[in-house]
């Protein structure tokens, strides 16, 4: 009898997922989302900026499939430009704050002691302000601006993913193989990368996917009560901001930025869950 073949882990993760079919069709939402945002300069049928003042406020149409603004402008074309901006917004903040959350939860995990104490504290302080007003304060320290915006939404992931990653640090260095390898003298920096990191690394993915969408959301947020991106932009928070004037008269103003939210985000959850479901063995 031959023994069965082995896959490998990328294999493996692959199998498990593609059996969650609306976490596939989530991920190529996104897909389509990311490459229409990376493309606009040749998707977007119009300049976002470009202001025609003959179709003012004008209901979608088949020149307009989103309708128009307050200045004529494409309503379709700034959502596809806006795209570049809240993606940015949601990819860099969670990246950002993963990366340095993730660090501090390793070194917290590792060393104990009034290292430990310490960061976990100031992890604390960070997590007795709620996120969006926590948020709220870091750029009105820096100033408005898309850059500002970024750096407050990582903010106030640090504290989340460091959590995360300190309690799987706690439980990966009690484990026999951490444990062997301390044994036979492997060195600190060693032990932290190739045998606690990739075991934490899955619980990381995961949230990173989930608080992805948070963020969109925050920026989003941020920009409606001009915090943000500033006017002219085609951030997808600025236009819900610039069409509440008109709702009962032009509804389209808000209603597709808001959908274009709504969707990325509800994608970023679904595309977590997809995961969470493949990368843990013990649903299988």
């Amino acid at each position: 009898m031959t023994a069965p073949a082995i896959r490998s882990p990328a294999r493996e993760f692959w199998r498990r997922f593609r059996r969650r079919h609306t976490a596939l069709l989530a991920a190529a939402i996104i897909a389509l989302i990311v490459f229409a945002a990376a493309f606009a300069p040749y998707i977007a049928p119009y300049d976002p900026a470009t202001a025609d003042y003959d179709a003012l406020l004008q209901a979608p149409t088949w020149a307009h499939l989103a309708g128009t603004d307050s200045y004529g402008r494409d309503i379709l074309s700034r959502i596809i430009w806006g795209g570049r901006v809240s993606l940015a917004v949601g990819l860099i903040s969670a990246f950002a704050g993963g990366f340095i959350g993730t660090i501090m939860g390793l070194v917290s995990g590792w060393s104990g002691g009034w290292v430990d104490a310490l960061l976990m504290r100031l992890c604390d302080v960070l997590f007795a302000f709620p996120g969006l007003l926590l948020a709220i304060a870091v750029v009105a320290l820096l100033g408005p601006g898309v850059g500002n915006v970024i750096w407050a939404v990582a903010v106030f992931s640090v504290p989340v993913f460091a959590r995360l990653v300190r309690g799987s640090t706690l439980v990966l260095k009690q484990t026999q193989y951490v444990q062997a390898a301390r044994s036979i003298g492997v060195s600190r920096f060693r032990l932290i990368l190739h045998h606690i990191l990739p075991g934490a690394l899955p619980a990381v993915i995961v949230y990173m996917s989930l608080r992805i969408g948070s963020a969109i959301l925050v920026g989003a947020a941020l920009s409606f009560i001009g915090l943000g991106a500033q006017p002219p932009s085609s951030e997808w928070g600025a236009m819900l901001a610039d069409g509440r004037s008109y709702l009962g008269v032009a509804d389209h103003l808000t209603l597709f930025p808001g959908l274009a939210i709504f969707v990325v985000v509800l994608c970023f959850n679904i595309l977590g869950d997809g995961l969470r479901d493949a990368l843990n063995q013990k649903l299988q």
